[in-house]
């Protein structure tokens, strides 16, 4: 699609062909890898330091708001992406909004201030707010849908405001009932009727966010052996754990592309809400686990005060939540998986188990026990597929019963 100045905004055809992410969602996409980079590494200073369960429900909900501003540009995008010039300033300005978010990241870790990420979430709902207008205006069969979520989304941040104001020893269990209202809206403002979301494009969206936060598990990895090295040096376990590392995000990237998504959503667009909401849960563990990995590096080489017990666990429970979620989102999009669930609940024991080991294989041999398995059952998938398609090959090749005789 190429820019104009000003072009209608209308409902996008469901079945455009070839419907792909444009250069400004990812470049949108860019300020997030800012974001998620803030938020994990604060995760892993709190591994550190031993404190990972006290900061998880900071982590939690800092993720959730960097998850839900994504949500939002991305849904709309895929039902009302014009790539125009007013377009392109909006977005423009939801970028800012999402940097300054990034920015308020160590004060909320630190002391619980969350002001600049609900100055971050003003700015961003400002042009989203706008976009909305905007498509009702221009776009009269989805007037009522468009009316909706933008009374929604400013009532909402409304209570976010408020929200900002309340003392800190209610801040967290008030913010439950932020995050519920938040996701109350689409289900609400869509009742009249389902935008024009794309599902290859909504498909493809998601999984270039699970590449993002992928890579910036790579990232804190590398930065904690960056850190390993400045401090002690080289050495064989810094080296086992960093490889082991790379493995496994190799491997839980293998096995999320292994699970299509796009035409479950095409056929089952009602179950588009439990798919979209239940990636937070693959998002967020993704980047708890890049935490993690870089708390292994540091513990490997013996610059961490959390045991091994618990930055074992700190990779565990990532990668189990990981699995559980793939198996759990995409039942209910096909008729069978790709990975089979039997071995998905077999992978995520032996994963929650192998820190039990510890005493006798270490921090090392738990963390490559993890990534062997999660790359054991990339194999036995693909061994799963190599499989039934030859069986389909020799169905389709067998020659056809005679006609019976009169």
């Amino acid at each position: 699609m190429t820019s104009a100045f000003r072009i209608r905004m209308t409902g996008r055809s469901t079945d455009e062909r070839h419907r792909v992410s444009s250069p400004l969602e990812l470049l949108f996409d860019l300020t997030f890898v800012v974001a998620i980079a803030q938020v994990a590494g604060q995760l892993a200073h709190a591994g550190e330091e031993g404190t990972i369960l006290d900061h998880l429900p900071l982590y939690l909900m800092v993720f959730f708001a960097i998850w839900w501003a994504w949500m939002n540009f991305t849904w709309f995008a895929s039902a009302y992406d014009t790539d125009d010039v007013p377009y392109r300033l909006m977005t423009l300005v939801q970028m800012g909004g999402v940097l300054v978010l990034a920015a308020g990241v160590p004060a909320a870790f630190d002391h619980e201030n969350f002001t600049a990420i609900i100055v971050g979430y003003l700015i961003m709902r400002f042009a989203l707010v706008g976009q909305w207008v905007r498509a009702a205006i221009e776009y009269p069969e989805g007037r009522k849908t468009a009316i909706r979520y933008a009374v929604g989304v400013s009532a909402v941040q409304v209570l976010w405001v408020a929200w900002g104001f309340l003392p800190t020893q209610i801040a967290v269990a008030t913010f439950v009932l932020g995050a519920l209202l938040e996701l109350a809206v689409p289900l609400w403002a869509e009742r009249p009727g389902m935008t024009s979301w794309h599902p290859h494009h909504i498909a493809e969206r998601y999984g270039l966010f699970t590449i993002i936060v992928l890579g910036e598990s790579v990232s804190a990895s590398a930065i904690g052996v960056q850190n390993a090295l400045a401090q002690s040096g080289f050495s064989a376990a810094l080296v086992c754990i960093a490889v082991a590392g790379l493995v496994l995000l190799f491997a839980l990237w293998w096995l999320y592309f292994l699970e299509p998504a796009a035409e479950g959503l095409r056929s089952r667009r009602n179950r588009s809400f439990y798919w979209g909401y239940g990636h937070y849960f693959v998002f967020a563990s993704l980047a708890a686990l890049g935490a993690g990995l870089e708390v292994a590096v540091q513990a490997g080489a013996a610059h961490s005060e959390a045991s091994n017990t618990a930055v074992e666990y700190a990779m565990a429970v990532p990668v189990a939540v990981f699995l559980f979620m793939l198996y759990v989102l995409h039942a209910p999009l096909v008729s069978e998986v790709v990975i089979r669930p039997v071995k998905t609940f077999v992978a995520i024991a032996l994963v929650l188990l192998l820190p039990l080991a510890s005493p006798v294989i270490g921090l090392v041999g738990v963390t490559i026990g993890i990534a062997l398995v999660a790359a054991a059952l990339v194999a036995v998938t693909l061994f799963d597929r190599a499989v039934a398609a030859r069986r389909g090959a020799v169905t389709s090749s067998a020659p056809a019963p005679p006609a019976p005789h009169d």
